[in-house]
């Protein structure tokens, strides 16, 4: 069997390879599956629904070969606080409307543009998801009872501290069984799902010997059917859209960069190259898809990526089969995943947020004492004080003022030429990109120079990449002002896109054609020229 594009090649030997894999990471995505669909506040076979189409759908449609999609970590704090606001049959819609939103994205060829986000911001709120994730998850790890569900970190924190006094030793126990299972197993034997051993193991004996003593998947959420629900589309109303889109314009943007930043990774550990805009619509369709059966969204999960990469993926058919073995579980032992404790759960996610917290970059990004470090801490303190789309919308207000005061203090203007030639020629260079940062304050610089008046004033501007319509605005009234002083502008070195740019808004016409030269040489030897014309 041949196949062509990302299946080029394909033969029996490469699905075996594939079918290991699917297998490998089908297994540990079940566990996942559930735990982060209720810690999004929705029973727990929705994750695993989630997990079987979004991640058949994503290996299909997508632009990685090696991408594994489902619901993910990142997805939570926003998803519990939809469900919280909207209701779970509104977060369905939202999640139709941001698949409608990635799919445009994609066919915009929007993909490029999220690779373009500063790191900083990327780590602040993936840390600061990390802490939400693992917070939510102390509640279930003591047992705690009759807590009040809050979308807030303070308020949820206060409830805990509230209900310490209710702190179930059997839960606790339980956890710290399922923790400690998930800890040695990785060293032990490095190639078994950990996070799965830890449940069975803890599940079993909370079952033999805390029977009826700690919280169950069934007991708090019912027992998980053995089969996939019934196509069903929900009512969407114009108002529903209008209400709902702002939360699918946020699961979009974070589905995207949740993503594309696994394709990246992706790409790094196999050194291929994905297609970021078919990537974009891949997720789209998944996640159209996927609420029509009750899923909840999903995009690319960055550690079962890798998990599928080191395990000898081939092709998405790993993806596809990874699907069909958490579909064949669900068929087949879902009355067992039922009696799994939810203190059981909670280490499993506590160990997911400290293994996506960016720990480390984050501390090394800290030592360089930067103005990074402001972004990054402000970016990570919002998403955890406030909301994940706060955080991201300041954190990149934040780069763009940085960046600008860093763009206008690296811009020079200086007097090229001085002597007795001052007082019938001016030379001033500029250094550096002409933009709204800097525009004014080269516009002063120049007019501080050219003070005396000077007949001719000569501007070398070799050295500006960049030019906005603000600083072409600047540069027009210097113009101006020399023109209606009696003098002369020249122009030399002008670059293509500076130059595009006076063109289209007229200033190039105004100057004049012939006052604009390649080098200062012929400037001057056309000055000198017209000051001896014998």
């Amino acid at each position: 069997m041949k196949g062509k594009g990302r299946f080029a090649g394909y033969n029996a030997a490469a699905f075996r390879k594939d079918a290991v894999s699917g297998l490998i990471v089908g297994i540990i995505a079940i566990p996942l599956g559930m735990a982060f669909a209720i810690a999004t506040g929705v029973k727990p076979e929705y994750g695993l629904y989630t997990t079987i189409i979004a991640g058949i759908c994503i290996s299909l449609f997508g632009g990685s070969k090696y991408q594994i999609g489902g619901p993910t970590g990142a997805f939570i704090p926003i998803l519990f606080a939809i469900v919280l606001q909207y209701g779970y049959e509104n977060l369905l819609i939202a999640g139709f409307m941001a698949g409608v939103i990635l799919v445009l994205m994609g066919l915009c060829k929007l993909g490029t543009l999220i690779t373009y986000i500063p790191r900083p911001v990327t780590i602040g709120f993936t840390a600061g998801i990390a802490v939400i994730i693992f917070s939510g998850q102390i509640a279930n790890f003591l047992g705690l009872s009759g807590l009040e569900k809050h979308e807030d970190f303070v308020p949820n924190m206060k409830e805990i501290a509230l209900h310490l006094t209710t702190t179930n030793g059997y839960s606790v126990a339980t956890a710290m069984i399922c923790l400690a299972v998930m800890l040695i197993v990785p060293r032990v034997l490095p190639k078994v799902p950990a996070s799965l051993i830890g449940l069975v193991v803890s599940s079993a004996i909370a079952a033999f010997f805390f029977d009826g003593k700690v919280a169950t998947i069934g007991s708090s959420f019912g027992d998980i059917p053995s089969m996939l629900p019934q196509l069903h589309v929900p009512a969407i109303t114009w108002d529903r859209i209008t209400t709902l889109m702002h939360p699918a314009l946020v699961i979009a943007m974070l589905g995207s960069i949740e993503s594309l930043l696994s394709a990246v990774v992706a790409d790094g550990m196999t050194r291929t190259r994905h297609n970021s805009n078919r990537e974009l619509i891949g997720q789209g369709i998944a996640n159209m898809i996927t609420p029509l059966f009750g899923g909840i969204p999903a995009t690319g999960a960055i550690a079962r990526t890798a998990t599928n990469i080191k395990n000898g993926a081939v092709s998405p058919m790993s993806g596809i089969m990874h699907g069909v073995v958490v579909f064949l579980v669900l068929l087949l032992f879902a009355p067992f995943a039922s009696r799994i404790p939810l203190a059981s759960m909670a280490p499993v996610l506590m160990l997911v947020a400290w293994n996506m917290s960016e720990r480390k970059a984050f501390v090394h990004m800290l030592k360089t004492k930067s103005s990074d470090v402001v972004i990054l801490l402000i970016t990570f303190l919002l998403t955890v004080f406030t909301t994940v789309t706060t955080a991201v919308e300041i954190g990149l207000l934040l780069t763009v003022v940085l960046f600008a005061k860093r763009m206008r203090d690296s811009v020079k203007t200086h007097v090229v030429q001085e002597g007795q030639s001052l007082s019938q020629l001016g030379m001033v260079a500029i250094e550096g990109p002409f933009f709204f940062g800097s525009a004014r304050s080269v516009e002063k610089s120049i007019m501080d120079m050219i003070a005396h008046r000077p007949n001719v004033v000569l501007l070398q501007m070799d050295k500006v990449p960049f030019m906005d319509l603000t600083g072409e605005s600047h540069l027009s009234a210097v113009v101006k002002h020399i023109k209606t002083s009696g003098g002369k502008v020249l122009i030399t070195g002008m670059q293509p896109q500076p130059l595009a740019i006076i063109q289209s808004t007229g200033l190039h016409a105004a100057i004049g054609r012939e006052h604009f030269f390649e080098h200062p040489t012929k400037a001057l030897d056309s000055v000198m020229l017209r000051a001896n014309p014998s």
